[in-house]
């Protein structure tokens, strides 16, 4: 089970957010990665993973370290749950896999040929990763704006007081937290901003954009 919180901000806070981060000492800088994610829906449409019932994203995904190029690639399952709004912290059922990279191409193929699981959509981002024993931190950044995760863990303490320590230690609004995905965030700036919705949301394209 993972527990989270995330924020929203426009893409001018990118560089402030990073360097706010890496002034605590008690946080390791893991460096800053490019990430590509393809997800995926089940080959039969009464078993959709985006109906209310299942809700779920099964997805893809590729990361570069921009200095090393180094990389890894994994699958992952995400899914809410009917407690996943109970509280102040988002609790939703994740499983991941890591796979090597160099077997992405055979991986598509059974995905989608064998399979034959159907291609929904994909974003691209550059992501920071701030952690250590207790908590992950993550400054994101998307083509329509910047998502600061936190995400607990501890195996130890409280999911929810270790994410809400951090919160208070970083001045943030619990009431600021946006409680869906990055999907949902992205249609929602579409339809308020009357911007066409991309399936392949890339930094490219015409994108709406996160408003402070």
């Amino acid at each position: 089970m993972e527990s989270e919180l995330r924020f929203y901000y426009a893409i001018d806070k990118y560089e402030k957010l990073n360097e706010m981060l890496k002034k605590h000492k008690d946080l390791k800088f893991e460096g800053c990665f490019y990430e590509l994610t393809v997800q995926y829906d089940h080959p039969m449409d009464e078993k959709s993973f985006y109906n209310e019932e299942i809700d779920g994203r099964f997805r893809i995904r590729t990361s570069k370290e921009i200095n090393t190029q180094q990389s890894k690639s994994k699958i992952s399952w995400k899914r809410r749950c009917t407690h996943t709004f109970k509280g102040v912290v988002n609790k939703e059922e994740e499983v991941e896999i890591n796979f090597e990279y160099d077997q992405l191409n055979n991986l598509i193929f059974l995905l989608e040929n064998v399979i034959q699981m159907k291609k929904i959509e994909s974003y691209e981002r550059y992501r920071n990763v701030f952690c250590n024993e207790d908590i992950e931190i993550v400054v994101d950044k998307y083509p329509f704006g910047i998502a600061l995760e936190i995400e607990n863990k501890s195996i130890k303490k409280s999911p929810e007081e270790t994410i809400l320590f951090w919160v208070n230690r970083l001045g943030l609004n619990l009431d600021n937290a946006f409680r869906l995905s990055w999907d949902d965030k992205y249609t929602q700036l579409c339809k308020e901003q009357n911007v066409e919705i991309f399936k392949n949301v890339t930094f490219d394209l015409p994108m709406p954009k996160v408003l402070d």
